[in-house]
């Protein structure tokens, strides 16, 4: 077995959390400790608080529960999913760090095609750390990594790019699919290994996967709320892509204000999409690099109770998302995730009343990120879990 080197170094060590939701002792953290130990974990412990959950020496982490939640957040504790890996949204609520690596418990190193073990969590810091191209697409992908550059008739306007606010990572192995796929084709896998990082162009949404994400916490983080989802409601499976969904609208909106573009002050009209272009914020989505190994299928029967409506409902939800326009006056990714929770409410909630639900969890969710992250809270003792060595 190709093993990584003895000595990994470990870029951004007191600058990221790596957060992991979990019902289980975390044993997949053996195989991931040459990468990993060095940085602080939080760890969401999902379903029955009084079950004690293992996890291996050396690694320095926080351990919360649902009691936990329910403490450190009183009454808005409402807002985080309970069974459901979309609790994972509290670590990113009292994590005080720059960035976020999230990973799923069932994700293990995976390899690349010359058999050397892939330090996933460093490719997505090299994606964070370099800028993204949402308005014209370079050819040869990212242009940012080594031996890349922008090709022939790529405007040298364009060519800054603008920060980047989320890494996508994929999987080898067991691929994201839905339950119906799931059931079409139980046996697939996914062996191919592309060797490449996009950057998702302005104007395209896309199915956001939590299992292996990671995110600037202070330029998006407010928009990545996981949602309500699992214990008590109609749906689940469909945590992480309404956050993409409504992380990458704002960024889509908001990169059309990039310093690299005069002030435009109107609305574009691009293939029936309607986008408002106004000047406060410019961010941009990868995805591609790194893999994981996923290395358990869910069972699709179970996926199918949870995930049925939300077949349904995702015709109505992405044009939803497609036509969504935000007031010039959004100055920040709160403002503007208040504004989306409000037209949730009015263009959704004729669906199922679940939408008024939710548009309700996402301001909620919003006051809750304000809480622990304002500047007296900044100033007073920090949010603490369990801490283990």
């Amino acid at each position: 077995m190709a093993q990584p080197s003895s000595h990994v170094t470990a870029p951004l060590k007191d600058e990221l959390d790596i957060v992991i939701p979990t019902i289980r002792n975390l044993d997949f953290l053996e195989q991931w400790r040459p990468f990993f130990q060095p940085y602080h974990l939080i760890i969401v412990q999902d379903g029955d608080p009084s079950k004690n959950i293992l996890v291996p020496d050396g690694f320095e982490c926080e351990l919360y529960n649902r009691n936990d939640v329910n403490r450190v957040l009183g009454p808005k504790s409402s807002c985080i999913s309970f069974k459901d890996s979309a609790c994972r949204c509290f670590g990113f609520l009292v994590s005080k760090k720059k960035y976020i690596f999230t990973i799923d418990d069932d994700c293990f190193v995976g390899k690349d095609p010359s058999g050397k073990e892939i330090n996933a969590l460093a490719q997505h810091i090299q994606n964070l750390l370099t800028p993204s191209t949402p308005f014209f697409f370079n050819t040869l992908y990212d242009p940012f990594r080594e031996g890349v550059d922008f090709v022939r008739g790529y405007p040298f306007s364009l060519r800054g790019g603008v920060p980047t606010a989320i890494s996508h990572g994929l999987w080898l192995n067991i691929p994201d699919y839905d339950a119906p796929t799931q059931l079409v084709k139980p046996l697939e896998r996914n062996t191919r290994y592309v060797d490449a990082v996009l950057t998702i162009p302005k104007g395209t949404l896309f199915p956001m996967c939590g299992m292996n994400l990671a995110f600037d916490r202070e330029l998006i983080g407010p928009a990545m709320y996981f949602g309500l989802m699992g214990d008590g409601q109609p749906i689940g499976r469909y945590d992480d892509m309404w956050a993409g969904w409504c992380a990458k609208n704002l960024t889509a909106i908001s990169c059309a204000n990039s310093h690299l573009i005069d002030k435009i002050e109107e609305t574009e009209t691009h293939d029936g999409i309607q986008w408002v272009i106004c000047d406060h914020l410019s961010l941009g989505v990868k995805t591609g690099l790194p893999y994981i190994w996923h290395s358990k299928a869910s069972n699709p029967f179970v996926n199918l109770k949870k995930e049925y409506k939300g077949i349904y409902w995702q015709e109505d939800i992405i044009p939803f998302f497609q036509s969504v326009v935000l007031p010039k006056d959004c100055t920040t990714v709160q403002q503007c995730y208040l504004e989306l929770s409000k037209l949730v409410k009015e263009k959704l909630s004729p669906i199922d009343p679940y939408f008024n639900k939710l548009g309700d969890a996402m301001v909620t969710w919003i006051e809750a990120w304000d809480l622990l992250n304002s500047p007296a809270q900044e100033a007073a003792a920090p949010v603490d879990g369990v801490k283990k060595n």
